[in-house]
């Protein structure tokens, strides 16, 4: 009865918390903005696409009385990444959560693999984790508190097929997670990474445009799930938020997967 009451009181509840959602315009990230929202945190996300931006703030401040914020920006510009961090203060003057959301994917075998491709998904999907944090750190440092929470993948925990570039960058996230929970464990910031399988998102929907079969891979990407299905936006979304959470709070330096037991 403890335990249930606990869990009750804490999960989900972002009362006057500010969140930085980093490629929060579609799939999962918007699902963790709405939950956000929902439990009445003020968000702030970013993404490369400003219509695409602008459409999504629309459908979340629908019905909530909630203001949403965008931000255009290119987390693997370090400059920008310090950018979204920036404004974040300047609105809502402290920073509580922060989630390094913004990923790409491309499937290629490695002798296909250009430097401009390589260092497209390893700036993305690592070096702008990296920058967010760095220029978050110093706020949530003075706050002595506060939540990181990095979306690696599956394949930051194993090797996928013609996905060299993305396991490095996505490996690297994982490992990045626990380095920093380490350094800031002692100032109550916990830092943890959520490693989803396949999600069905834009994402998803981009790379089965590059399959020459493309039902063919999706009957075979799901038959390979134990549960036998994939995943939806909104489930990664619940683990992100009771990551966020008081619920979690001695959690910290974890990679928890949201795969279907696909790891397993």
């Amino acid at each position: 009865m403890i335990l249930e009451s606990c869990l009750v009181k804490h999960r989900f509840d972002f009362s006057g918390k500010v969140a930085i959602i980093t490629g929060g315009s579609s799939g999962i990230g918007f699902e963790i903005a709405r939950m956000l929202i929902a439990g009445g945190a003020r968000v702030l996300m970013s993404g490369r696409d400003e219509i695409k931006g602008e459409l999504a703030v629309r459908e979340l401040e629908k019905g909530t009385g909630q203001k949403v914020h965008f931000v255009k920006a290119d987390v693997s510009v370090p400059d920008q990444c310090e950018k979204i961090i920036n404004s974040a203060v300047q609105r809502y003057g402290t920073i509580d959560i922060v989630i390094n959301n913004a990923g790409v994917f491309k499937a290629n075998p490695i002798e296909n693999v250009t430097e401009k491709e390589f260092d497209w998904i390893v700036d993305t999907n690592l070096k702008g984790a990296f920058f967010i944090c760095k220029y978050a750190v110093p706020f949530l440092k003075k706050n002595r508190a506060g939540a990181i929470i990095n979306i690696s993948s599956d394949a930051g925990l194993h090797g996928n097929k013609l996905s060299t570039a993305y396991c490095a960058s996505k490996g690297g996230l994982t490992l990045f997670t626990k380095a920093l929970a380490l350094d800031l464990a002692s100032y109550g910031i916990r830092v943890n990474c959520v490693c989803p399988g396949d999600i069905a998102t834009p994402m998803l929907e981009k790379d089965l445009e590059t399959r020459e079969e493309p039902e063919k891979y999706l009957t075979a990407m799901t038959e390979s799930y134990p549960v036998g299905r994939l995943g939806r936006p909104e489930e990664v979304a619940s683990v992100v938020c009771f990551l966020a959470s008081g619920a979690s709070d001695f959690v910290t330096g974890a990679a928890w997967s949201v795969d279907g037991g696909i790891t397993a």
